[in-house]
Order: structure tokens, then sequence, then C-alpha cells
């Protein structure tokens, strides 16, 4: 892919889209079935960055991975608990699910490991998760000192017991806790402290575990208990289409004007981002749910909305974009925990915003947008693949708003440019 592309405004927009699968889900799966007694079968892969370097990293550990007859489908042989190699260098990249997940995945088994990234994982905190697998029973530490990776664990499985945890900083220490749990020796209770920040995405957790035969009853966030005997079994699992992503088609229509329809989601998806699609009929778009999945339409004006979006932080860059396009402020609530991503996506966003002419005030927790007079821009993406693909929609309606460095989608979403022109309609 070029340095830059440049994206072509369009009349509107319409046609029905799928997303490629989920990468949360699919870190998610990756995890289970490696820790699982035996082969089990994943459909709906996804195939990015964030995935590769997951896959990548099983594989050095001697779990065998390997694609079956489509190409989003994979075969992954479980270990059930004890790794084929017990010492092992690797490299997760930017991928906060592949090193949070991985640490206390290795944390439950027996090795020698080292986890590092890109400079920027360097700077991603990872304290809190290390100290909770330290009450657990294992050593495990930042090389550096910093709290952040690379980390280090001379590993020899969890004890069990009771482990507390903060819950403000990133659901991943939880998910990646909890996945790790059913290989201790004794069930684990989790008493998470605070506020639970994106607590959609634990329930998630929850729900893959569910299906490699791990049952955790969540009628509370704040103690909840993972039992040990039942551990994961191997089965066949299918992968949601990825939420996060389609709130930049549903977005794409809020924007531009006109229908699209992402297929394969519905209002009981097992990902909390699909409540996006209120905060767009929120602000004046229409949102219909069929047997095939759900459609965003506009064909009148938007107007700004006050909204906490911590259960759906993904998608706050998304909602930024669109509410340069309506009519008064609009307040995004709840995000602190957004300046820990791949990169600091209130500040860095908040840059990129003023670039096109909205006027924004930032806060702690989030950023408030007021419409301006709207230019074109040179978007500065950060690594960050959301930053590129939220902030591209703005060009489906100001001219000359180029995105710099777009490949950064890898991450997550390699064909977004491809499918995003797919339902553009010329102006």
């Amino acid at each position: 892919m070029t340095d830059s592309i440049e994206i072509q405004p369009a009349r509107s927009v319409g046609g029905s889209i799928r997303p490629p699968g989920s990468k949360s889900i699919t870190n998610r799966a990756l995890v289970c079935a490696a820790l699982a007694n035996g082969p089990s079968t994943l459909i709906g892969v996804l195939d990015s960055d964030d995935t590769r370097v997951m896959i990548e990293a099983l594989k050095q550990l001697g779990i065998s991975v390997v694609p079956l007859q489509h190409s989003n489908q994979l075969q992954v042989t479980g270990c059930g608990g004890t790794l084929p190699r017990a010492a092992a260098e690797l490299f997760v990249g930017n991928s906060g699910t592949t090193v949070r997940f991985l640490t206390a995945m290795l944390a439950a088994c027996h090795g020698e490991f080292r986890l590092d990234g890109v400079a920027r994982m360097q700077q991603r905190p990872i304290q809190d998760l290390l100290e909770a697998l330290s009450q657990l029973g294992a050593d495990v530490r930042s090389e550096q000192g910093t709290g952040c990776p690379p980390v280090v664990l001379s590993a020899s499985g969890l004890a069990g017991g009771t482990v507390t945890i903060r819950g403000s900083i990133s659901s991943q220490y939880l998910s990646g806790l909890m996945m790790a749990a059913p290989c201790a020796r004794s069930p684990v209770t989790v008493e998470v402290l605070g506020e639970l920040v994106s607590q959609p995405y634990v329930s998630m957790t929850a729900s893959v575990m569910e299906a490699f035969g791990t049952h955790i009853d969540l009628t509370s966030l704040t103690q909840f208990t993972i039992p040990v005997d039942a551990g994961y079994r191997p089965t066949q699992y299918s992968i949601e289409p990825d939420a996060s992503a389609a709130s930049y088609f549903w977005a794409a229509a809020a924007i531009a004007g006109g229908k699209v329809h992402v297929e394969g989601l519905s209002r009981g998806a097992i990902q909390g981002d699909v409540a996006f699609c209120e905060c767009l009929a929120q602000m004046g778009c229409q949102v219909e749910t069929t047997t095939t999945g759900i459609s965003v339409a506009r064909d009148g004006s938007l107007h700004g909305i006050d909204v906490d979006m911590n259960s759906i932080s993904d998608t706050a860059q998304t909602l930024a974009a669109v509410a340069l396009f309506a009519d008064g402020a609009t307040r995004i609530r709840g995000i602190g925990h957004n300046r820990h991503k791949e990169t600091d996506r209130i500040g860095d966003l908040a840059r990129e915003l003023r670039k096109l002419g909205g006027e924004i005030a930032e806060h702690d927790d989030g950023l408030t947008i007021s419409p301006g007079p709207l230019r074109s821009a040179t978007i500065d993406t950060y690594d960050d693949h959301r930053m590129a693909m939220s902030l591209a929609l703005t060009g489906l309606r100001i001219p000359q708003v180029v995105i710099r460095d777009p490949a950064c989608t890898s991450k997550t979403y390699p064909q977004f440019f491809t499918d995003l022109s797919k339902i553009c309609r010329e102006p």
C-alpha cells in the first residue's frame, strides 16, 4: 500500500458488507483452543497483524495451528495446559490482546518465556496483570521495571485462590486472567477493584470460555469464581464478524447519507460494540435489525449527543468522526483508558479532528466535539488502525482528506479501504 491515500467524496453510500471476523473473539478463541485437550476447529478467523502474531507465538510454543480448506478456518490442536516447548522468546508486535492473554496463559503453564513487541508496546501498561498473576503464585515481571513489556516469566503454574485486580485500566487484564484460571491447581476467585472498563469484553471472554467447556457465573462483575475441574474441551467454534469494524460502515451511512447493511451481526451478538448503533440512533439515524444483520440509514440531519462510551470505547473514534457533521456539540465520556491504547486515543484524536476544522475540548475521560467550518487535511494515524479507519470516513464528505500510513489498518482489517470503496456512490 502507498504511504498515503486520498479519500474520494461520495454522493451517498449503500449496499451490504460483511466485515472480517472479530479480532477480539479470534484471539480469545485461539487461547482457549490452545489450552484445550485436543483439536478444535475455528471458523471465521480474522487474518490480520494482531491475529498473526498470536498464531505465530502459539506455533513457537509448539501448538499446532493449521489452515483448513477454507481460508478463514483453522485447526488448533490444544496442549491440555502442558506446552510442547518450555522456553520461547515471543514477539507480539503492538497487539495488546496478544501480550496480555499470552502473559496470563504462560503463567499458568511451565517454562521460561519472554514477550516483547514494537516500541509502542514498551509503553503500554501491564503491571496490574503482573501483580494479579503474582498473587496466584506466578514468577513474572517487567524486564525493565517500568510496568510495561518486555515481560519475563519463570512459569511453574498458578496455585489458585483469591486475586484482586483493578478494573480501571484495561479489561484485557481481567480477560487474560480469566482464560488462564481454568489451568490453575485450585479455583480462582477474582475480586475487581473499582470501575470495570469495557465490561462487554469481559462478558465476551466468558462466552468464548463457555463454548470451550468452562462456565463462569458473572452475575456479579465485582467478584466471581472460575472453576478448574472442567478445563477446556476441544470444539468447533464460529467467530462473529468484527463489530468494531462494522462501526465504520454504519458511520459511513451517518456521514454520507444512504443505507448500509452489515451482515452477520445482531443485537444479541457477544460483542458489545453493536451498541454503537444506538449512539447513531440518538444522533438521528434509523437502525433496523433483520435476520441477516443490522442496517443503519440517514436521510435527515444529525444532532450532537452526550454519551458514556466506556463499554464500547473502541468505537469512540468512529463516533467522533460522525460528530463533526452534527448540529451541535457531542460529548464523549468514560474513555480515559483509551489513552493507553495503540496511541493516546484522546489527545491524538483531538489533534487530528482540529485539523479538519472541529472545535475540540479535551477532558480526562474523553472529548467534546463541536463542529466548525470543515476543511481538507492530511491525517496522521500514529500507527493506530482505528485512527486511520475512523478519520477516513470524514473524506466521504470533505474533499481532499489524505490518510497517512493507510497500511496500519492491517492490524485488524487489511482490506478496509477496498471494502469502503464498495459501498460508496460517486458524486
